[in-house]
């Protein structure tokens, strides 16, 4: 097994803190480096700027199309990685927040090369302890993640009394009898209690799911995507391809990944089953230029307060008029936080982008209220 690259898998439901704990990864000195690879939801790429800077090979995967992602780009990436053995010491998977890990899990083994080659060590899964039991209510996806995982951090801990969270570790335990439970704040775990575990164990995947190898298992027969969509790429044929030129890009520099369906396709208007996610989820899109300050933060707060209960994930990067860096807004329902990240490089274009995800949100209200924060 020890010849086989390592591959983690960071799942849990939208704002429960994955890319916190993939930013601590990449920052920590522990010696080793890590190709990561990034799928999100929506059609403007935001995950990967809120990615520190580093020297890790990133790959972004702008698709919220999980079957076609799994089935094509992934396993493509992944064969282009292992071609370069040496050049890493694992992979990292952080999947989008309504992903069924199952899927992502299933690349692992359905493809032989991939197979071969790379080992899924660990499926994580994290917990944001405040909207959790709310999201057993509204999203399926949130319990499917915590069942799948190996590991589960129970995250954001701060924000619940210890009352509640003895009845959280209650209820994860009752959903995945298995998984080692971990508490934290901000995603500040050991890492040592994530990574090269070795933990992920196949046979008892298979008693619960007999047909989790089932090349069929997770197809979507109502998706109409173009000749060159692949949804059997698992089966070391089609899917696998050639592997690409093998290239990965450095932060800053990331691919797109990018998938065309038929003409009459809207990624965020997916048909697709429960096994992939709740069709219901719709994401807005905003870009703009420089933003007036004394206009976007009461925008934010105000929309946040009145849709909060609506709004799964916001994430944006915005750039103020006379401000010199990057500023970085990020929330689920109405807790909201912001805070700067670093200087605007020469290279960059100081535009604004945010991305929010929910249910029932009025794209044209959001919309034009955005675009009269922009600054004169």
């Amino acid at each position: 097994m020890s010849d086989k690259t390592p591959v983690t898998v960071l799942t849990g439901y939208l704002g429960s803190g994955k890319t916190t704990l993939l930013n601590r990864i990449l920052s920590d000195e522990h010696g080793k480096k890590y190709a990561v690879i990034v799928n999100e939801f929506g059609e403007i790429g935001i995950d990967n700027d809120l990615i520190v800077e580093s020297d890790e090979e990133i790959y972004e995967m702008n698709n919220g199309c999980v079957c076609c992602t799994v089935r094509g780009d992934l396993v493509r990436v992944v064969q282009g990685l292992l071609k370069r053995k040496g050049r890493f010491d694992g992979i990292l998977v952080e999947t989008t927040g309504l992903a069924d890990p199952a899927p992502v899990a299933q690349t692992f083994f359905m493809d032989d090369d991939v197979r071969a080659k790379a080992q899924l060590d660990t499926v994580v899964a994290l917990v944001d302890a405040k909207h959790f039991p709310l999201r057993l209510k509204d999203a399926p996806e949130a319990e499917d993640q915590v069942a799948f995982a190996d590991v589960v951090i129970l995250n954001k801990t701060d924000l619940v009394n210890e009352a509640e969270l003895v009845k959280l570790r209650a209820t994860i335990r009752k959903i995945n009898p298995h998984a080692v439970i971990h508490t934290a704040q901000r995603s500040n775990i050991s890492l040592d209690q994530v990574l090269d575990r070795g933990s992920f164990d196949l046979d008892r995947i298979l008693e619960d799911d007999p047909h989790f190898l089932d090349v069929h298992n997770h197809d979507h027969p109502d998706h109409q995507c173009d000749p060159d969509c692949d949804h059997h790429g698992g089966n070391g044929n089609g899917g696998g391809g050639d592997g690409g030129d093998g290239e990965a890009h450095a932060h800053g520099d990331h691919h797109h990944h990018d998938h065309d369906c038929g003409p009459d396709c809207d990624h965020e208007d997916h048909k697709l089953d429960s096994n992939t996610h709740d069709v219901t989820v719709k994401s807005i899109s905003l870009r703009a230029g420089e933003m007036n300050h004394q206009k976007f933060f009461p925008w934010i707060n105000k929309l946040t307060q009145i849709d909060g209960p609506d709004i799964l994930r916001l994430k944006g990067i915005v750039a103020f008029e006379g401000d010199d860096d990057r500023f970085v807004v990020q929330g689920v329902h109405m807790i909201v936080e912001g805070d700067h990240q670093r200087p605007w490089h020469a290279d960059e274009k100081r535009e604004t982008r945010i991305v929010f995800i929910g249910r029932n949100l009025d794209r044209e209200k959001i919309e034009r209220s955005f675009q009269a924060c922009v600054a004169a």
